[in-house]
């Protein structure tokens, strides 16, 4: 096991600059300016600004050099632990992505431990019952979730239960005037919660039911469940002990990309709900040409889905003593 853990960890180095590389060369050919919307960002220091002006910012981020030039400094600042400066907010990358990562970890979260909550007893319930009205029922939910685009989804979350019902806020994670500190406070915090957990756990939950209910479909079918009930073992003993067990190894093994889903499963709904998160922060730095933002989302993204499938892995070889890697 630790030989193929070091392994794949030296597998990290290539894939990381592969990505990185395929990344910066698509941005570099994507339509716009970064310049133009630095000057109209105000960051030329005047409303108009001349063509020296623009020279000037554009030797100052290296935007004059060649493509490949642009690559290795940026390469070699994040060699340091430097993922450059935004051409946006003139910050630190780091800083900026530290600053937003907490707030998409915390919705996401949220909606994981929420979806696993759900979807697990429906899948269950969906093998149990199969070919039943509870099954087709959870079937075609689970078909039309998979099948609904989740930005449309969020959209009608946001619209039905924030803009015609006014339950819920719709924007952010905290009212303007409310006292963060204060009781009030704290269930403005929750209320603006609900919508966009709703919304992410919409969207993935029909996955994770269709997900339980193969696995204990598979695990019911064994000789040992027969056998188990040949016996006289309780119902419920067989489904929640024996079969479910056994069951869940598939869906452990899933949870080795939860650091994926994490950041990547909320994007969509931060930036409908302009939930301060590094979805949100990835979108706008995309539409303002901020590169260097950009880029360091990318490969905290591409870190996160290669230890994601490092961990699923080895869950697996834990969790099924039978599985072992050479």
């Amino acid at each position: 096991m630790t030989a193929y853990i070091l392994r794949r960890l030296l597998w990290v180095i290539p894939v990381l600059l592969g990505v990185s590389i395929i990344t910066f060369t698509m941005l570099k050919n994507v339509p716009g300016d970064p310049v133009a919307q630095m000057v109209a960002s105000g960051r030329s220091g005047g409303v108009r600004a001349s063509q020296a002006e623009r020279e000037r910012l554009a030797e100052q981020y290296g935007l004059n050099e060649p493509i490949y030039v642009q690559y290795w400094d940026w390469l070699r600042e994040v060699g340091t632990g430097n993922l450059g400066t935004s051409f946006e907010s003139n910050q630190p990358v780091r800083d900026l992505i530290l600053d937003r990562l907490p707030n998409t970890l915390k919705l996401a979260g949220i909606s994981l431990v929420l979806t696993l909550l759900i979807a697990l007893p429906l899948g269950i319930i969906s093998a149990v019952r199969q070919n039943t009205a509870a099954d087709y029922g959870l079937t075609l939910f689970s078909f039309v979730g998979i099948s609904i685009p989740s930005f449309w989804l969020a959209l009608m979350i946001l619209y039905f239960f924030g803009v015609t019902l006014h339950w819920f806020p719709t924007r952010g994670m905290r009212s303007i005037m409310v006292e963060p500190g204060a009781w009030n406070g704290f269930v403005d915090g929750v209320q603006h919660y609900v919508l966009p957990v709703i919304a992410v756990t919409m969207i993935g939950l029909a996955g994770y039911v269709r997900y339980q209910r193969a696995a204990m479909l598979e695990v019911i079918g064994q000789d040992y469940i027969r056998t188990a009930r040949a016996k006289g073992v309780p119902e419920r003993t067989v489904i929640l002990k024996h079969a479910w067990r056994n069951a869940l190894i598939p869906i452990i093994t899933l949870l080795g990309y939860v650091l994926v889903i994490l950041v990547e499963g909320s994007v969509v709904v931060e930036y409908v709900f302009t939930w301060p998160g590094m979805g949100l922060l990835a979108v706008d730095a995309l539409s303002n040409h901020d590169y260097p933002v950009v880029m360091g989302v990318v490969l905290l993204s591409s870190l996160m889905i290669v230890f994601g499938s490092l961990l699923s892995d080895i869950l697996y070889a834990v969790v099924d003593p039978r599985v072992r890697y050479d």
